[in-house]
């Protein structure tokens, strides 16, 4: 078995939550803050578009905006001679752009739970609101942001047709678990594919456990409150 694309998706998913993690807490953050609900909804729909849109649509706005002749793509190509599109980068950029609704809507929920009398009464001792979510809020809520942190890992790591789309199924460079299977299974070498599933199905049981542990946990939580 070739143990590139296991190296390429693990690479990707890494760098990917990095990223998601703290681009959802920051958005959930802002967003449950927000008081008006349109101005609430409005958000909240654009953060959660890439999760209902088709992979390869979302792939194809990232195409169009880190390609060659795109308007990011273009200026790091000009200014740095850098080429985002059919990079490794790319690959970030789809798992990133497809994992981060799962994220942010899973902060977000977590941050609306924590009891609000919590925060009243840190108001109340004179802390500062980014004070009261760093030292309150946040750490209340962390089952949930670990939660999410695990489930948007798994997407980021399944990731396929935006990944397809943007950064191609180059081997050793691009090609991750997903492209991996579709690559064999076009090619008739069906053995491969039986490895490489196995792999996925392995990591999903273990994200599907750690989604109920920290379920579990964000239960005993909310019940000592």
């Amino acid at each position: 078995m070739n143990l590139s694309p296991i190296l390429v998706s693990m690479r990707t998913a890494s760098a990917a939550i990095a990223v998601t993690f703290f681009l959802g807490v920051l958005a959930a953050r802002v967003v449950a803050g927000i008081n008006r609900k349109e101005i609430k909804m409005i958000l909240d729909g654009i953060l959660t578009l890439p999760l209902v849109l088709p992979p390869t649509v979302a792939g194809f706005f990232l195409l169009y905006i880190f390609g060659v002749r795109g308007p990011v793509g273009k200026f790091f190509l000009d200014f740095f001679s850098v080429r985002i599109a059919f990079s490794w980068s790319a690959t970030v950029i789809a798992a990133v752009t497809i994992s981060f609704p799962l994220m942010y809507r899973s902060c977000r929920g977590a941050l609306e739970q924590v009891d609000p009398n919590l925060v009243y009464a840190a108001r109340t001792l004179g802390l500062s609101e980014w004070a009261i979510f760093l030292k309150i809020s946040l750490p209340t809520a962390m089952p949930g942001v670990a939660s999410g942190a695990v489930l948007a890992f798994a997407r980021g790591l399944g990731e396929f047709g935006a990944t397809a789309m943007i950064a191609g199924n180059i081997a050793g460079k691009t090609r991750t678990l997903p492209l991996a299977v579709y690559s064999d299974v076009a090619a008739g070498n069906m053995e491969g594919a039986y490895g490489y599933v196995l792999i996925i199905v392995i990591i999903s049981f273990v994200v599907v456990a750690l989604m109920n542990y920290f379920t579990v946990q964000e239960t005993k939580i909310r019940g000592k409150e």
